[in-house]
Protein backbone atom coordinates (compact mmCIF):
# COMPACT_ATOMS: atom_id res chain seq x y z
CA UNK A 1 0.00 0.00 0.00
CA UNK A 2 1.05 3.31 -0.68
CA UNK A 3 1.28 6.33 1.62
CA UNK A 4 -1.39 7.81 0.03
CA UNK A 5 -3.63 4.73 0.01
CA UNK A 6 -2.31 3.91 3.93
CA UNK A 7 -3.56 7.74 4.49
CA UNK A 8 -6.45 7.63 2.96
CA UNK A 9 -7.52 4.22 4.43
CA UNK A 10 -6.57 5.64 8.19
CA UNK A 11 -8.78 8.69 7.62
CA UNK A 12 -11.50 6.71 6.80
CA UNK A 13 -11.70 4.40 9.45
CA UNK A 14 -10.89 7.40 11.82
CA UNK A 15 -13.91 9.41 10.49
CA UNK A 16 -15.98 6.42 10.54
CA UNK A 17 -14.79 5.74 14.59
CA UNK A 18 -15.38 8.94 15.09
CA UNK A 19 -13.66 11.35 17.37
CA UNK A 20 -13.57 12.56 21.60
CA UNK A 21 -14.51 16.42 21.12
CA UNK A 22 -11.54 18.64 22.37
CA UNK A 23 -11.74 22.35 23.79
CA UNK A 24 -9.95 23.93 21.59
CA UNK A 25 -7.72 26.96 22.96
CA UNK A 26 -6.59 29.02 20.67
CA UNK A 27 -4.08 31.51 21.79
CA UNK A 28 -2.41 27.74 23.21
CA UNK A 29 -2.42 26.84 19.45
CA UNK A 30 -0.85 30.02 18.94
CA UNK A 31 1.99 29.72 21.43
CA UNK A 32 2.63 25.95 19.80
CA UNK A 33 2.32 26.52 16.10
CA UNK A 34 4.93 29.24 16.82
CA UNK A 35 7.21 27.17 19.66
CA UNK A 36 7.24 23.96 17.24
CA UNK A 37 8.49 25.65 13.46
CA UNK A 38 4.66 25.48 11.44
CA UNK A 39 5.86 29.11 10.60
CA UNK A 40 8.72 27.79 9.16
CA UNK A 41 7.52 26.58 6.25
CA UNK A 42 3.49 27.82 6.88
CA UNK A 43 4.02 31.31 7.71
CA UNK A 44 3.82 33.26 11.17
CA UNK A 45 0.15 33.87 9.76
CA UNK A 46 -0.25 30.86 8.13
CA UNK A 47 -0.56 32.32 5.13
CA UNK A 48 1.92 29.19 3.20
CA UNK A 49 5.34 29.49 1.79
CA UNK A 50 7.88 27.42 0.32
CA UNK A 51 10.62 25.07 1.24
CA UNK A 52 11.41 22.06 -1.34
CA UNK A 53 7.70 22.38 -2.46
CA UNK A 54 4.67 25.04 -1.90
CA UNK A 55 3.84 24.74 1.67
CA UNK A 56 -0.02 25.44 1.74
CA UNK A 57 -1.30 27.87 3.44
CA UNK A 58 -3.06 26.83 6.76
CA UNK A 59 -4.97 30.66 7.78
CA UNK A 60 -8.87 29.39 7.87
CA UNK A 61 -8.17 26.14 6.74
CA UNK A 62 -11.21 24.00 5.75
CA UNK A 63 -9.92 20.93 7.03
CA UNK A 64 -11.80 19.48 9.80
CA UNK A 65 -9.56 18.56 12.97
CA UNK A 66 -9.31 14.80 12.60
CA UNK A 67 -8.04 15.12 8.73
CA UNK A 68 -5.48 18.08 10.34
CA UNK A 69 -5.09 15.80 12.91
CA UNK A 70 -4.19 12.81 10.35
CA UNK A 71 -1.94 14.90 7.93
CA UNK A 72 0.05 16.05 10.94
CA UNK A 73 0.55 12.34 12.57
CA UNK A 74 1.43 11.05 8.81
CA UNK A 75 3.91 13.98 7.45
CA UNK A 76 2.95 14.02 4.10
CA UNK A 77 5.85 15.14 1.47
CA UNK A 78 8.60 16.74 3.13
CA UNK A 79 6.62 17.50 6.48
CA UNK A 80 8.05 15.86 9.97
CA UNK A 81 5.37 13.43 11.34
CA UNK A 82 4.42 14.57 14.76
CA UNK A 83 3.40 11.33 16.96
CA UNK A 84 1.07 11.72 19.66
CA UNK A 85 3.73 11.61 22.67
CA UNK A 86 5.49 14.78 20.82
CA UNK A 87 2.44 16.77 19.52
CA UNK A 88 -0.30 15.84 21.77
CA UNK A 89 -4.04 15.60 20.47
CA UNK A 90 -4.84 18.81 22.66
CA UNK A 91 -2.42 20.23 21.06
CA UNK A 92 -3.63 19.75 17.61
CA UNK A 93 -6.90 20.99 18.60
CA UNK A 94 -5.35 23.93 19.95
CA UNK A 95 -3.07 24.40 16.62
CA UNK A 96 -6.61 23.55 14.26
CA UNK A 97 -8.27 26.66 16.40
CA UNK A 98 -5.42 29.10 16.45
CA UNK A 99 -5.24 28.74 12.58
CA UNK A 100 -9.15 29.54 12.00
CA UNK A 101 -9.18 32.65 14.25
CA UNK A 102 -6.71 33.61 11.31
CA UNK A 103 -8.09 36.26 9.13
CA UNK A 104 -6.62 34.37 5.92
CA UNK A 105 -6.03 35.81 2.56
CA UNK A 106 -7.04 38.89 1.53
CA UNK A 107 -8.11 39.70 -2.09
CA UNK A 108 -6.37 40.47 -4.36
CA UNK A 109 -8.49 44.30 -4.55
CA UNK A 110 -8.06 45.14 -0.93
CA UNK A 111 -4.34 45.54 -1.99
CA UNK A 112 -3.55 48.92 -3.33
CA UNK A 113 -0.19 48.23 -4.58
CA UNK A 114 -1.91 45.22 -6.68
CA UNK A 115 -4.66 47.72 -8.24
CA UNK A 116 -2.67 50.26 -9.73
Amino acid sequence: MNGFSRLLAVLLLTLAAGHPAWSADAANGKRVYLADGCFACHGRAGQGGAMNYPAPPLAQTKLPLAVFRIILRTGPKDMPAYAENVLPDQDVADIHAFLLSLPGRRPTQDMPLLNQ
